[in-house]
């Protein structure tokens, strides 16, 4: 797990832009804290930074092998769970190894295959390859668009980087933001192949982008596609089982110490009942974490999003299993700490506004770290398994949006914009345009009815948007913390399986992810096996509210900021004087965003082009 950059341009040598690509590469220095490289060519800049996982010594990149037509050099970050396997079929092609790394069998991969070399690997991955025998460069994104990959074409060549800073500290990309940036921001997800930032493209998932002197080429090397599942029950909750089992023993692999993300839902204490029977057979206790606020258990109020506390689910995990836990309790001073909020911020390169729940699981990444490098998380599992309220509410059936802006209306912040900015962004045609465009996509088989293809629109949608903002957010606070995050519900062979599986399925037992918990009931206390779906926690402490409240005045009362260009001034004002009980959820997230807001603002210094 790592951060890449490189700059390719066909018209000026890049010998001595040796500052530049250092310059980008550094960006990232918390991505990878361990080391560091570059290389340079007449035509290409490649930069990596290091989080050291598989093969402490023998990793270090970018890695290059020298050809009589020219170098081949590779910047890699990811991990590819299949590379045992991978090099022993190279080996036999007649490749020699001088590693015991992954990297090195995806550059011999690419030696063998060529661009082809995509479809052979297994795990996540964000690629960046300088071809010097054809001068050309390539870049692979994985399948499920687990790792960042970011680029921005220029007049000769392109440039890249796994997050947005990296490109940001390049001379020719601007810091530009324009209106379709604030309405993906507002949207809480990239369109197809765009963010935040003016002119900054993200590789599509699943996508090979190949450039020389002659341009920028696009090749889609996997996406979803529908299928007849010819499985019964018993054979479909077996292959289930089997290949959970196959990807976390399989994503246990690495030279440096590893752990669980324990929350209490199914999906972690799957996992972590699965790691623990792995790493119990050499020896070994599972390590697990978790994270919680004071008195939450006691004083919880169940909501739509959040019906369970986490507390006692873990506790009923942990003394099942015996974990080695550590359980990290953080209270409305730490989930409102300015400082982090900006760290969270420069994770993301963007202020989305999550509030505690990204500060939280930054936290708990800060904390994690002391113990272990790399962590499991069961992130996925609600989108892959059908597991959200919004895949099963009877709203969404009729709604034409978005499934969980149909289910979770509360989530609207409308109300606390100005009517000018409101008008200025048109939130709901773009919402309505990204919705319509996304259906396009949709893979269905001919003659399904007019439900199966509104149950594979939803599972489509969750997996393609969704899903991707939790993963993108995740990898980014994680790797803030030198923290690499794996994900083994997140498999491109488990994906296809499940969205074909007919919907009856997935709720068989009269609860939602019933597939997984029937798959892994052998694993689960009773009463994790019998917990509806809970979102992941959000302080209820009231103190929290009251901070952000104060926290917002003083926003207001700075004639210098430009961070309430996103609300309406007297509306917010208004609303931080209410008693914090009075708050309500579109409140809440709306102080949550203008302090994300202020400190992006003040991090990355945007030139915002409104119109």
């Amino acid at each position: 797990m790592c951060g890449v950059a490189g700059w390719i341009s066909f018209d000026r040598d890049l010998t001595g832009e040796r500052s530049t690509i250092e310059t980008m590469t550094h960006t990232m220095r918390q991505r990878g804290p361990d080391d560091w490289g570059v290389w340079t060519g007449t035509h290409a800049a490649l930069g990596h930074r290091r989080l050291s996982i598989i093969d402490l010594p023998g990793g270090t990149q970018p890695m290059s092998v020298d050809t009589p037509d020219g170098p081949v050099v590779l910047t890699y970050s990811g991990e590819t769970y299949n590379f045992v396997e991978l090099r022993d079929e190279l080996r036999r092609r007649g490749h020699r190894f001088r590693t015991a790394s992954d990297t090195e069998v995806v550059l011999r991969g690419y030696l063998e295959w060529g661009e082809a070399v995509a479809e052979h690997l297994v795990g996540m991955c964000a690629i960046g390859l300088w071809d010097g025998r054809d001068e050309r460069l390539v870049l692979i994104r994985d399948r499920m668009g687990t790792k960042p990959l970011h680029y921005f074409p220029t007049r000769d060549g392109v440039v890249f980087g796994s997050e947005p800073k990296a490109l940001l500290a390049h001379p020719l990309v601007e810091p530009v933001v324009d209106t379709d940036g604030i309405r993906r921001l507002l949207l809480g997800f990239p369109t197809t192949d765009e963010g935040v930032w003016s002119g900054i493209k993200i590789a599509r998932p699943g996508t090979v982008i190949t450039v020389d002197r002659t341009g920028l080429r696009e090749r889609a090397y996997w996406r979803l596609t529908a299928a007849p599942h010819h499985d019964d029950r018993e054979t479909t909750v077996r292959t289930v089982r089997a290949m959970v089992e196959d990807n976390v023993a399989h994503e246990l692999v690495a030279d440096v110490p590893r752990g669980v993300l324990l929350s209490g839902g199914l999906d972690s204490s799957v996992l972590t009942g699965l790691a623990d029977r792995h790493l119990r057979a050499r020896g070994e206790a599972v390590r697990t974490f978790s994270v919680d606020f004071p008195d939450q258990a006691e004083n919880f109020t169940a909501d739509t999003i959040r019906p369970s506390a986490d507390g006692p689910y873990i506790a009923d995990v942990v003394a099942r299993l015996g974990t080695d836990h550590r359980h990290l309790v953080l209270d409305h001073r730490a989930l409102s700490d300015p400082e982090v909020r900006r760290e969270v911020v420069a994770a993301w390169d963007a202020p989305y506004g999550m509030g505690d729940m990204n500060s939280s699981l930054f936290l708990l990444f800060k904390a994690l770290k002391e113990h272990v490098t790399v962590a499991l998380s069961g992130e996925a599992g609600d989108e892959i398994f059908m597991g959200h309220f919004w895949h099963h509410a009877e709203a969404v059936y009729s709604g034409e949006d978005f499934p969980w802006f149909v289910a979770w209306p509360q989530l609207n912040t409308s109300s606390y914009m100005s009517r000018e900015f409101v008008e200025l962004v048109d939130l709901p045609a773009f919402r309505r345009d990204s919705y319509r465009s996304a259906l396009t996509e949709v893979p269905h088989l001919d003659g399904e009815d007019t439900r199966r293809r509104k149950q594979r629109e939803i599972a489509y949608l969750g997996l393609t948007r969704f899903m991707r903002t939790l993963e993108d957010r995740l990898d980014r606070l994680a790797m803030r913390a030198g923290v690499e995050t794996r994900v083994p519900f997140c498999d491109h062979r488990l994906v296809e399986y499940l969205y074909n599986v007919p919907w009856s399925l997935h709720t068989f037992d009269g609860h939602e992810k019933s597939l997984l918990r029937a798959a892994a009931r052998d694993l689960l206390p009773d009463s994790v096996a019998g917990r509806r779906k809970s979102g992941y926690p959000s302080t209820q402490d009231l103190r929290y509210v009251a901070e952000l409240q104060r926290q917002v005045r003083d926003v207001l009362a700075d004639p210098g900021t430009d961070a309430l260009f996103v609300c309406d001034p007297v509306k917010v004002a208004a609303a931080t004087a209410l008693d914090p009980a009075a708050v309500d959820p579109a409140a809440r997230l709306t102080f949550e965003r203008i302090l994300d807001v202020d400190a992006w603002l003040d991090l990355t210094k945007p030139t915002l082009k409104l119109s």
